[in-house]
């Protein structure tokens, strides 16, 4: 970690919070936004949101999983959504969750690329309200991830309990 965090301090709280309050702040509230007022599906979500954290390499983003009533993904679907790919259209893996792991994926790597083809395979799975808004979480994650990430923050937080 590149950033020294006085004893007794939690990291992001530290460096969100207490270095740049005006900034972090905004910054926090957010990432907890997109978090706390999704329409989007638990798994698409959760698909967009671990193929950006793969793609950033936050440890912290990695070891998440999104709760939405006591209800999280399973286990071993941050496997499918790496291979979004290859990985067969199922109930459980439907073209919404691929294309929300596909898009966050172009987003982060290609955002140039994401051309007519792309477009009109999305408008017929999400609405342009859903867009806007998987984009909106998309550029938060991949913003706050990366800069976890960047500075180190990722491998000294410690995911909540309970």
């Amino acid at each position: 970690m590149i950033i020294d965090i006085p004893e007794g301090q939690e990291p992001i709280g530290y460096v969100w919070g207490d270095m740049v309050p005006e900034i972090g702040t905004a910054a926090a509230n957010f990432s907890l936004s997109v978090y706390a007022h999704t329409t989007l599906g638990l798994r698409e979500f959760e698909a967009a949101r671990l193929r950006i954290a793969q793609i950033n390499g936050c440890g912290f983003c990695l070891d998440w999983r999104t709760d939405r009533d006591g209800v999280k993904v399973e286990e071993g679907f941050d496997a499918v959504v790496a291979a979004w790919r290859t990985t067969e259209v199922s109930d459980s893996f439907d073209a919404r969750t691929r294309l929300a792991a596909e898009y966050a994926e172009r987003y982060a790597l290609d955002h140039h690329g994401l051309d007519e083809e792309f477009w009109s395979r999305m408008t017929a799975h999400y609405s342009q309200a859903e867009i806007v808004e998987l984009t909106m979480s998309l550029g938060s994650w991949l913003a706050f991830g990366r800069l976890n990430r960047v500075l180190g923050l990722d491998e000294v937080c410690v995911l909540p309990t309970g």
